[in-house]
């Protein structure tokens, strides 16, 4: 099996191909020119409006093979997926259609553990999604019976049909170590029936996808303390009660009964902006309608004097020059904790669950050696 920089040197891999909320494609395609620019890629990006992703062509052949050493997607704040594509395979034909789809798969010049077929995440694309259901299991049977793909091959790449239709697709890969794991870049996350508001996926999401599994086994702990600011109807605070935290939901508004009667939550009627706890706590969780740059400058105090170690929030962003937004946030952010001998991580990513909004998360403890900035 071929590590992703051997497949860059070896095959003519020509682009990414990364998916993104409707909407963001100018956001995800100046943040890809920027991150490959940070990596002395140049190159340009296309971003059809409202079509869900974005292809970057390196202007040179060894730009590709920067990329696969250095970008990660944990960078990319409004990508979901980060795909590696030798290009658009157009014009299939309808009776056979696996077989120019084979032989681009075959150029990669690896086996695949996983077939992925996808398509934009938009409600034009939901036709093609079909097609994919359909075509799939044939697809299947073809790279099996070429050899291609193989069963129990957790670190192999995957291989991507990205379909604009039923006669396009691009061809790529992602290693499992730098991709998003679920189809399509979307976790498919079941509504808690018991659940005060639909925001509760939001967290759960974010926990998922901030976070690795050994970071939620260490941070997420039954008896932590959190608080939960702006927390009316309770959505944050139950999905943190269900995993055994006691939650002080901060809110002017009204809470779920259910919720305050689990024993797990107490409501205290205050100002999010304004409350502060007696004692630290581990956690602190914000989901409030307020700029984005108060909300940074907000958890960055909390985290930067020690009242929490570990921050989950939104910032709700305005309807132009986005990531600019995004990335002033970060600043505040940083110059803030950065005043204090701390070290620390920020993680900022536009989640599925996330709408006009970005959803971070911020980790801080006392350090003993250089300072370290945040990814």
């Amino acid at each position: 099996m071929l590590s992703l920089h051997e497949v860059m040197h070896r095959n003519a891999l020509t682009c990414l191909l990364l998916y993104c909320r409707p909407g963001f494609e100018k956001e995800c395609a100046t943040e890809i020119m920027e991150r490959a620019a940070e990596l002395g890629v140049s190159g340009y990006a296309k971003a059809k409006p409202d079509s869900a992703y974005v292809v970057f062509a390196p202007h040179d052949a060894g730009g590709m093979s920067a990329l696969a050493d250095g970008l990660r997607l944990d960078r990319l704040v409004f990508a979901r997926q980060l795909i590696c594509s030798s290009g658009l395979v157009s014009g299939l034909p309808v009776a056979h259609r696996t077989v120019p789809l084979l032989e681009a798969a075959r150029a990669l010049g690896t086996r695949f553990g996983a077939l992925l077929l996808e398509t934009a995440d938009t409600n034009e694309a939901k036709e093609t999604l079909a097609f994919c259901r359909k075509f799939e299991p044939h697809m299947r049977r073809t790279l099996e019976e070429a050899g291609l793909l193989g069963e129990g091959m957790a670190e192999a790449p995957r291989l991507h049909l990205f379909f604009l239709g039923s006669a396009a697709a691009y061809v790529g890969l992602s290693f499992p170590c730098n991709s998003s794991p679920w189809p399509m870049g979307i976790p498919r996350l079941k509504m808690p029936r018991e659940a005060p508001s639909r925001s509760t996926l939001k967290l759960v999401e974010a926990m998922f996808t901030l976070l690795d599994d050994e970071e939620r086994e260490e941070r997420l702990k039954p008896g932590m303390k959190a608080v939960d600011l702006g927390a009316a109807p309770g959505g944050w605070s139950w999905q943190l009660a269900q995993r055994g935290l006691l939650v002080t939901a901060v809110d002017n508004g009204t809470l779920d009964k259910q919720l305050l009667a689990s024993g797990m939550v107490e409501h205290l009627h205050e100002d999010g902006f304004h409350f502060r706890p007696g004692k630290p706590v581990d956690w602190m969780v914000c989901d409030m309608v307020e700029s984005p740059s108060r909300i940074a400058a907000l958890v960055a105090e909390w985290v930067a004097t020690g009242l929490c170690r570990d921050c989950i929030f939104n910032l709700k962003l305005p309807m132009k020059k986005r990531h600019e937004e995004v990335e002033r946030c970060r600043a505040i952010i940083e110059q803030r904790i950065e005043q204090e001998d701390l070290r620390f991580e920020l993680r900022l990513k536009q989640l599925y669950h996330d709408r006009e909004e970005v959803t971070g998360y911020l980790h801080a403890e006392k350090q003993n050696h250089p300072r370290r900035r945040g990814v």
